[in-house]
């Protein structure tokens, strides 16, 4: 499946094919870049679908996208620390999802020599991420929350809840 949407993908490497496990269901667009070479595995569940532009680098870590998402145009999913996505989960376009965060306790040196955190971000399943979300490390986005359009997310997310705003804040309730 994954020699057959090479000429699809704008950016697939030898050692990527090895690490790629999309279902033969998956609707991948022109220009998206799935790119393991630093390590880690990308997966992708039934029906789902990566539009236009979509970025997937995993850095390491493991990105994990499970059946009917849908995410779209020019969106960005690293991996670092483990990336996971649950089902039916709506991540509008522009969004990006980094599971790491720079360490920048010592003073004396570079924040780029001292290295990462990597604590991982897990977005359970029928949660809808609106355009232009940040999804910060750490992060636990529960069933069937919604992230309203510009959102920075820092914290975790209650199942059926709605959130907005820098830094994400409880707009209201679901249930």
């Amino acid at each position: 499946m994954v020699r057959k949407l090479k000429k699809w993908i704008k950016k697939i490497t030898q050692r990527s094919i090895k690490t790629l496990f999309i279902n033969p269901s998956v609707k991948i667009y022109p220009n998206v870049v799935l790119n393991t070479e630093y390590g880690g595995t990308i997966t992708i569940g039934a029906k789902s679908e990566l539009l236009h532009g979509v970025i997937l680098m995993t850095y390491g870590g493991n990105i994990i996208i499970g059946n009917k998402c849908s995410i779209n145009p020019y969106t960005i999913l690293y991996g670092h620390g483990n990336l996971t996505i649950g089902n039916n989960v709506l991540i509008a376009g522009h969004t990006l999802i980094i599971p790491a965060n720079h360490i920048y306790t010592d003073i004396n040196k570079p924040i780029n020599v001292q290295g990462l955190t990597m604590k991982g971000i897990i977005i359970e399943d029928d949660v809808w991420i609106g355009s232009g979300c940040r999804i910060l490390d750490g992060v636990t986005i529960g069933k069937g929350a919604i992230v309203a359009a510009g959102a920075v997310v820092n914290k975790t997310v209650e199942p059926y809840t709605i959130v907005g705003g820098i830094p994400a804040k409880l707009i209201k309730n679901r249930l």
